[in-house]
C-alpha cells in the first residue's frame, strides 16, 4: 500500500481531526484514511455532468410534469 506524508498542517486542524477520530472510536491515522478513501470515491463534477447529460439524452423530449403540480395533487388525496 502507498503511504502519504502531509506536512505543515495547522495544529488546530490536527486537534479537530483527533477529536473527530476519538468520537468515531478510531485512531487519527484510521480517521484520516477513512476521510481520504471517502473523498476519493466521490463523483467529480465532470463525471456528474456527464451522467446528467446521459440522463437528459435518455429522457429526450418526453413530457415532464411540474413537481409542484404533483405535490399539490398529493396533498389533495
Amino acid at each position: 500500500m502507498a503511504q502519504v506524508l502531509v506536512r505543515d498542517l495547522d495544529e488546530s486542524v490536527v486537534e479537530k481531526l483527533k477529536e473527530r477520530a476519538a468520537q468515531e472510536g478510531r485512531s487519527l491515522q484510521a480517521q484520516l484514511k477513512t476521510i481520504l478513501e471517502t473523498q476519493a470515491r466521490l463523483v467529480s463534477k465532470a463525471e456528474a455532468r456527464a451522467l446528467a447529460a446521459r440522463i437528459r439524452r435518455r429522457i429526450g423530449a418526453r413530457s415532464q410534469t411540474d413537481s409542484g403540480t404533483l405535490q399539490a395533487e398529493g396533498r389533495r388525496r
